[in-house]
């Protein structure tokens, strides 16, 4: 992986169990791409559908978040004269869903940035899964916090 890439995930404000990046594949200013895998030791798997565990939808819309608009926001502050400890906090959401996503299942999500100015970043954001089917897409916005 980039070296540039591992920068933006080393200040991702996440941590075990809670992150949801395992590898950036491409980032620019106008969008980004990653990808995950939902182990299937993960917690939320242990009460979500017993006997047939589903990945939560906000679950998946976090991973979408911290891909789509956490990374590439980390991405576009290091263009910006904020402080370093500077980062995203999603202030909002619209997240249709399509396909479900089950434990060690690989998912993409590709953003595309529809605006970043007065502190905030709005991103479109998709994910699929190995086969490239749709699993949801929406829209998510976060404001620069620091």
């Amino acid at each position: 992986m980039n070296l540039e890439y591992q920068t933006i995930l080393a200040q991702l404000p996440y941590s075990e169990p809670f992150l949801f990046v395992d590898e950036l594949l491409s980032v620019s200013e106008e969008g980004v791409k990653g990808v995950y895998t939902f182990r299937s030791d993960a917690f939320f798997y242990e009460g979500h559908f017993k006997d047939n565990p589903v990945t939560p939808g906000v679950i998946l819309t976090e991973c979408m978040a911290q891909i789509g608009l956490v990374c590439l926001g980390i991405y576009l502050l290091e263009k910006e004269d904020l402080p370093k400890d500077a980062s995203f906090a999603l202030s909002s959401t619209e997240i249709d869903f399509y396909l479900p996503v089950f434990p060690n299942e690989k998912v993409m999500v590709i953003s595309e940035k529809i605006y970043f100015r007065f502190k905030k970043l709005k991103c479109k954001v998709k994910m699929i899964n190995s086969k490239e089917e749709l699993i949801a897409k929406g829209v998510v916005s976060g404001m620069i916090i620091h």
